[in-house]
């Protein structure tokens, strides 16, 4: 695999050989609810990537430092759930068999279940933390099964009972909290609990999902699900930091709609977020 000729984001120019981190987009949003547009994200995101800089003032570690490969965005059916999650989860395959992390940026969350299906595959024993506004935990929605309101429905049904940890969200139907209740660790509107899921979680396999609507509107209006009461961008980066400490085997960003913030500061905000991820994960 080449990023020659790919446009990357900022500091992420590596060759695949030699990086232990691997970028890939997912430029997909056929089955979002509301407001569209979450396919343009991973390509806003390289352009505007130039607008921050390598070096993280918080962590005193900089992208030019470490080795990470950004090898574009997959060619994906925008219409064909179903064909774009084998997409997916090829993509992801083939990163894990190379000994590498894999690193999604969607699109919708839909995306999502394609690359759990390939990491759990690898690690059996595989546990979600899931960062988010909704539940995400319908069976169906408008009568598809593979939708982005049902995600993590379906990464459950891969993982099972107790193996999901869900914190910030504050959406969803009766039903949904219901089945949280019974079957997932469940923490509404914030990071409460969070330093004990980290204990929990220590030494098994992590995959991290970030829905970037866990965040409030207010600082982050550029998402097609917007949600009131979210987190702020300082608590998100301390609940980031406090999880990487774990054995993440595989993570994804999702869910930024560029056109629907047109000053840029979502799209501004998910560049830094991405920085501090990569240096907070890097081993």
């Amino acid at each position: 695999m080449k990023n020659r000729n790919v446009h990357t984001f900022i500091g992420c120019d590596n060759e695949y050989n030699e990086s232990k981190i691997a970028i890939f987009g997912a430029p997909f949003d056929s089955t979002t609810s509301f407001r569209p547009g979450t396919r343009f994200a991973s390509a806003v995101m390289r352009n505007e990537s130039f607008g921050i800089e390598t070096y993280s003032p918080y962590q005193d570690k900089d992208l030019e430092d470490i080795k990470v490969f950004d090898g574009g965005d997959l060619e994906l059916s925008f219409g064909n759930s179903e064909s774009t999650l084998k997409d997916i989860q090829n993509e992801t395959a083939k990163i894990l068999k190379d000994g590498k992390i894999p690193f999604m940026i969607g699109g919708e969350h839909s995306v999502t279940l394609g690359a759990v299906k390939a990491v759990a595959e690898k690690y059996p024993d595989l546990h979600i933390i899931q960062f988010d506004a909704h539940t995400d935990l319908r069976d169906e929605y408008l009568g598809q099964y593979y939708s982005h309101a049902s995600v993590i429905r379906r990464c459950w049904d891969i993982v099972g009972d107790d193996k999901i940890f869900q914190f910030g969200i504050r959406s969803g139907e009766r039903d949904e909290w219901k089945f949280a209740k019974e079957h997932l660790h469940t923490t509404k509107f914030n990071f409460d609990g969070l330093d004990e899921a980290v204990e929990k979680l220590k030494g098994k396999p992590v995959y991290f999902t970030l829905d970037l609507d866990v965040l409030d509107p207010s600082e982050f209006p550029g998402t097609g699900t917007p949600e009131a009461g979210g987190v702020t961008f300082v608590e998100l980066h301390k609940a980031i930091e406090k999880i990487s400490q774990l054995n993440i085997v595989g993570l994804d960003m999702n869910e930024l709609s560029p056109v629907y913030d047109q000053s840029g500061q979502s799209t501004a905000l998910a560049c830094k977020l991405l920085r501090e991820i990569l240096l907070f994960i890097y081993k």
